[in-house]
């Protein structure tokens, strides 16, 4: 499917708990001179042949690259069957690098830099945005000419993101602020056109100050535990499996409010056994 000029997307219900909306791939640039392939998702048969199936609708174009988001294996899973098909450089992020080369030949990948433009043709440029928190070696591209941001998993279609740096990843979400973009293409879920695709970058930003003043006030109750302060805060029809991953950005908010100075761990007590 065409998303705008230049761009189109695979999308596959992939029936995750955590990708709520289902997943996508992306072709970016001209099928008649070339494109590059945004991230390769997981290692299963209907995803692999959903995105060589729209490789052969696009006319089997020059791929420039292959770009990976982060190393999650729903995003690089596929690598080895779209490099045989491609033939095309591996790029991404210098932190994942090793880990590719082992999957694909180190001759075959190589790093991006921050802030890189990748030029395909004379009038499409897409540039490298390191994006780290949900994972430390995450990507994003901003697409000048059509005002797109592919987030892969930094920003979501449908649903918040889970974090494993959450001081980096904050300021990750202020970089994607400052390139103007009117249309988000994220890794999972729907994309988000204009004019919420604008202002989702923002929400963003606004739910994790919202969650952060949320758990201050939990420990102002005296809820300290980080599964009794997830389910203070979250909803209580939360589905079972995003549990988990509610505890998870709960322990990331107390990670940032501790490094700054504005709560204390204390130590485990021990009572007798009775």
């Amino acid at each position: 499917m065409e998303v705008k000029s230049n761009v189109h997307v695979m999308h596959i219900d992939d029936d995750s708990v955590y990708h709520p909306g289902g997943s996508n791939n992306y072709f970016v640039g001209d099928p008649h001179e070339e494109m590059v392939l945004i991230d390769t998702g997981e290692q299963q048969k209907a995803w692999t042949q959903g995105i060589l199936k729209m490789y052969e609708q696009l006319g089997r174009p020059k791929i420039r690259a292959i770009l990976l988001t982060h190393g999650h294996g729903d995003h690089i899973g596929g690598l080895d069957r779209m490099y045989e098909t491609m033939e095309a450089p591996v790029r991404c992020h210098p932190k994942l690098a090793k880990r590719l080369q082992a999957m694909v030949g180190a001759d075959v990948v190589e790093p991006l830099k921050s802030r890189e433009v990748i030029e395909l043709g004379e009038h499409i440029h897409l540039r490298t945005l390191f994006t780290p928190g949900h994972e430390i070696d995450h990507l994003a591209f901003h697409l000048k000419e059509q005002d797109v941001l592919f987030t892969g998993d930094c920003v979501l279609g449908a649903s918040s993101s889970t974090v494993r740096d959450l001081a980096t990843y904050m300021k990750s979400l202020d970089t994607l602020t400052r390139f103007k973009h009117d249309t988000i293409c994220p890794g999972h879920g729907p994309i988000v056109p204009p004019p919420r695709g604008e202002k989702l970058v923002q929400e963003y930003i606004h739910h994790r100050q919202h969650r952060e003043r949320q758990i201050l006030d939990a420990l102002e109750q005296g809820i300290t535990d980080v599964k009794a302060i997830a389910r203070a805060i979250y909803p209580k029809n939360l589905k079972k499996g995003l549990w988990p991953g509610a505890e998870r950005n709960v322990q990331t908010h107390l990670e940032k409010l501790k490094k700054e100075g504005r709560i204390v761990e204390q130590p485990a007590q021990f009572v007798l056994a009775r």
